[in-house]
């Protein structure tokens, strides 16, 4: 084997990983050297590379849009998303390579297409000193990107370019599967790999069964074929393991919960930390080999489910924006585990977590992987936004949201949502405060929309992204990640002593607000006590408050 097609990793024999600049490079030599490869140049990052994206197929037909019309399948994998776990990185690398050099053979109706980093900056913020608890490689990137984001947390709000990128490059693609690779933290078992799998209530439908009764256990025999246990992704909630395992619930903002939104079957293979780095790369070369298998074999079956999706998609009437586990409903699955307990700290001297990995032990838990819809909404026949909310509209565009301006001004019977009340996080996640627990009154008006403004039918495969993303209730909406939040502050008020005669001389005009004023004085001891409030009362209920104060600025056509 040539050094030009060797990795780093296998170089030093499972202890290094390249560096980004040593990533583009190999891969552009394999570029060069084998006509099945495809090297493009996607969009812009926070680091100020450009994102990659890798293109492999067996008949040297590098187009994706020629790939579809071959009906082949599209299996989309994401790597360094956090740089501090590279294993994907090395894995595929040495799995493409041997696609090429004959050592195993890509499935002719298999196209893979490959971001080889991701996250750019933090693979160039490189030390040996990320990820203590973590067993190799000797030296790897960090966590957050050149913002400092989590790319896994960006995937709605799209603060950074990388996340802008991405969706214009999943959208190119339409993958049938996708696989974004990670390195797990947490407790302490037997697994080499641990399997993220889109949560198959919330992927709904033909698909979601089709996942949680053929796709996964398939994957999970294959492994086992292949000499890996592999179980769901270990999450104890803080629990002990005899209590069960539960699903991770993986919203919008996370890469496998975006997929899930236009009908892609995703899934977050996650090693243990805690596994040597060799042991760790190879699980992960085993997992994507069951990808490509189980995705070639059952090619026309993905491809039917989807497309009977996408058809389904189009017309469905309701659909749920917030869910929540199912408590009750559980499977038994075989967990590998070590004894674990507590011992007196070193450090502190109280109690601390320790694993005894001479006492391992197998046995049945419950995995709790249900989860029941809590709140749903009904589908209007339109959404229409005002132009002035351009960072959405391009948020929309960019996601291959189909919509058309007005041409004229036009005056449009609309159900307008008004914010009742919202829970603002006290602490920064992610460069945000989002808003939860988020309560919505609802009233039919006749508004005047000026030509420009956008209206967006919902008669097409974006659906469920438009609901998820424009719904204010929905717990990853733009609402909930700040977009709207100028709403949320009065840009008019008054000035006491000038309102009070004005305010006077309004309560007379009309006595139903003097009813009004006088029951909540009655009941309210505090506002009783509060001259402002209740000229801030009188004025909330007259002409002069401002109509745009928490007036949500999606409005939605139902008929």
């Amino acid at each position: 084997m040539s050094q030009t097609i060797t990795t780093r990793y296998e170089q030093t024999k499972g202890k290094e990983t390249p560096t980004y600049h040593e990533i583009v490079a190999w891969w552009q030599a394999l570029d060069k050297q084998f006509a099945e490869v495809k090297m493009l140049t996607m969009g812009p990052t926070d680091a100020g590379f450009p994102l990659h994206l890798i293109i492999v197929s067996k008949d040297k037909d590098t187009d994706i849009a020629s790939a579809r019309k071959k009906n082949k399948r599209i299996i989309f994998i994401n790597n360094g998303i956090h740089p501090g776990e590279p294993d994907g990185i090395d894995a595929t690398m040495m799995l493409v390579r041997d696609f090429l050099t004959g050592k195993h053979q890509l499935p002719d109706n298999i196209v893979l297409a490959i971001i080889p980093v991701y996250n750019i900056g933090g693979c160039l913020n490189r030390s040996p000193y990320y990820r203590i608890d973590q067993d190799g490689p000797d030296e790897f990137g960090s966590r957050g990107n050149s913002q400092n984001l989590d790319l896994n947390r960006d995937f709605i709000k799209n603060d950074s370019k990388e996340a802008r990128s991405f969706a214009a490059i999943f959208q190119m693609l339409d993958p049938d599967v996708f696989v974004d690779n990670h390195v797990s933290n947490g407790a302490d078992y037997q697994f080499i790999m641990t399997l993220l799998t889109s949560q198959h209530n919330k992927l709904g439908g033909v698909m979601g069964e089709y996942l949680n009764k053929t796709f996964e256990p398939a994957l999970y025999k294959q492994m086992k074929d292949k000499g890996y246990d592999l179980v769901p992704y270990v999450d104890f909630n803080g629990k002990t393991p005899e209590e069960g395992l539960a699903a991770y619930f993986d919203g919008p903002r996370y890469s496998s919960g975006y997929a899930s939104l236009f009908h892609t079957f995703a899934f977050v293979p996650e090693t243990h930390m805690l596994k040597s780095y060799p042991q760790r790369v190879d699980a992960t070369y085993a997992l994507m080999q069951c990808f490509i298998d189980f995705t070639s074999k059952q090619s026309a079956q993905i491809h039917a489910v989807r497309e009977q999706t996408k058809k389904s998609v189009i017309t469905q009437n309701s659909f749920p924006i917030a869910w929540e586990a199912d408590k009750k409903e559980s499977v038994p699955v075989t967990y590998k585990g070590f004894e674990s307990g507590t011992k007196p700290s070193e450090i502190s001297g109280q109690p601390r977590l320790f694993y005894d990995r001479s006492k391992p032990y197998v046995k049945e838990i419950p995995y709790f992987h249900q989860y029941n819809v809590k709140t749903s909404v009904e589908k209007p026949v339109a959404y229409i936004i005002p132009q002035g909310w351009w960072k959405v509209i391009d948020l929309l565009k960019n996601n291959n949201v189909k919509m058309r301006r007005l041409t004229k001004d036009s005056t449009v019977e609309v159900d307008a949502y008004r914010i009742e009340s919202y829970t603002a996080s006290p602490r920064p996640y992610e460069s945000h405060h989002i808003n939860s627990d988020v309560k919505v009154s609802t009233q039919k008006i006749s508004k005047t929309f000026r030509k420009g403004d956008y209206y967006i039918p919902l008669d097409q495969i974006a659906n469920r992204f438009l609901i998820e993303t424009l719904e204010p209730q929905a717990p990853d909406s733009y609402f909930a990640w700040n977009y709207f939040d100028a709403i949320l502050a009065q840009k008019e008020g008054f000035s006491s002593y000038a309102y009070e005669d004005k305010a006077a001389a309004y309560l007379k005009e009309h006595p139903e607000l003097k009813a009004k004023l006088e029951e909540k004085r009655a009941s309210d001891s505090a506002f009783a006590k509060n001259g402002y409030a209740q000229l801030d009362f009188i004025y909330k209920n007259s002409p002069y408050y401002e109509p745009g104060h928490m007036q949500y600025p999606v409005f939605r056509v139902m008929k």
